[in-house]
């Protein structure tokens, strides 16, 4: 049993240098792990510079953010408040109808557009009858006593009638002319003739597209109804009316430069003019109600339709160019003590975080007027995240290798 002991002991010199070269081999490799891990971090992160950051094509971070061009505009004065469009009075007419009867055919749907004068509607109505039966009865009488008086003229000259029957003739004759007078102004109300026998036909008092119908064959008629039976309007010029609170009524004033936008047509800008500033405010909503008319050459618009109207800044003097700024939306900035800031996309991926000043901000939108130029392309979803991002990556930046070998 010694023997193989002994054996043992002479083997263990040669075993230790072996298990010694393992060890160093094990620690190599542990060595190496521990600083190739760091690189595999950074290859998987944006790359970061002062104010700026980067993002490769595949980067996860892309599904966040939201980058668009922005373009100057002019700046309003104010923030945008909410107004209605509505026909232009003064090119609009509501028909009704002026006697009472029958509706027997409707010539024209909502939509059409009308001449002056053409036919909306025929309404079979007993009033106009009469009043045709009136006119033909004057007519007849009137000359029936034209006659008389001519003949009590000769008469009178041959010294064979009494000048108190010429008299009679003649008042007779005038009180006929004024009936028939009378007849046919009552036919020349009701835009009719003498020979329609009894149809009457409503007819349009101005050109312009048929807005509304309220009318269908068969109907009764009359002239108190509440709603007019047609309303015709020249919609190629339409109204904005805007209700504004007592505090914005000095930067108002007649010929002021208005922009408009509609759910209808969103990003696109309408251009409109105040016409009209009341007098007085209202008394029950104590608000100054403005009038501004905008051109509608391509019917995009549609009275009723809700609008955001801003009231643009004029210019400060003779010669000098209306003010001008960049809108973007509020999810656009960040503040970072009293400074807001914006990130710019600088080229395809590389953005970088630039101070800007807010000249006017409103509840979703604000307007620029320094750090931006027309055309550059902003974060506007994100802008949060990214800042965020950026710090993070400035505290957590990983050292490289060869610096962890100089320490």
């Amino acid at each position: 049993m010694k023997k193989p002991l002994f054996r043992q002991a002479r083997l263990l010199p040669l075993l230790l240098p072996l298990l010694a070269a393992l060890l160093l081999v094990l620690a190599a490799a542990a060595m190496h792990y521990s600083h190739a891990a760091p690189d595999a971090v950074v290859k998987s992160v944006p790359a970061h510079t002062d104010g700026a950051i980067d993002f490769a094509d595949d980067a996860p971070q892309w599904s966040s953010l939201k980058v668009m061009a922005l373009l100057t505009s002019a700046m309003p004065v104010a923030e945008a408040v909410n107004g209605r469009i509505s026909y232009d009075e003064n090119r609009t007419a509501r028909v009704s109808s002026p006697i009472a009867g029958r509706v027997t055919a409707l010539r024209v749907e909502a939509g059409d557009s009308v001449a002056a004068g053409a036919m909306l509607a025929q309404i079979d109505a007993p009033d106009l009858a009469t009043a045709q039966s009136d006119w033909r009865k004057a007519h007849a009488d009137e000359r029936r006593k034209a006659l008389a008086f001519e003949r009590a003229q000769i008469l009178l000259a041959g010294e064979v009638l009494a000048r108190k029957d010429f008299e009679a003739a003649q008042a007779d004759l005038l009180q006929a002319v004024a009936e028939s007078a009378r007849a046919s102004q009552r036919l020349k109300s009701l835009n009719a003739g003498p020979g329609e026998a009894g149809l009457f036909g409503l007819r349009a008092p101005v050109a312009g597209v048929v807005a509304e119908r309220q009318i269908n064959p068969g109907q009764e008629v009359r002239p108190d109804l509440p709603m007019p039976l047609f309303v015709i309007s020249d919609l190629h010029q339409l109204w904005v009316l805007v209700d504004l609170p007592e505090g914005a009524a000095g930067a108002i004033h007649r010929g002021q430069a208005v922009a408009i936008e509609t759910d209808a047509w969103p990003g696109r800008r309408f251009d409109a003019t105040v016409v009209l500033v009341a007098g007085a405010l209202d008394a029950q909503t104590h608000r100054l109600q403005v009038r501004c008319a905008v051109a509608n050459p391509q019917l995009l618009l549609k009275p009723e339709m809700f609008a955001r109207v801003a009231f643009l800044a004029a210019a400060a003097g003779p010669g000098l160019d209306t003010p001008r700024a960049v809108q973007l939306p509020n999810t656009s900035l960040f503040s970072e003590g009293v400074y807001e800031f914006v990130f710019v996309e600088a080229r395809h991926g590389h953005f970088v975080k630039r101070r800007v000043h807010v000249a006017l901000r409103g509840h979703d939108s604000s307007w620029l007027d320094g750090g931006l130029r027309s055309g550059e392309r902003v974060v506007t979803e994100g802008a949060l995240l990214l800042n965020a991002e950026m710090a993070n990556h400035a505290e957590t930046q990983p050292q490289t290798p060869g610096h962890d070998h100089a320490q």
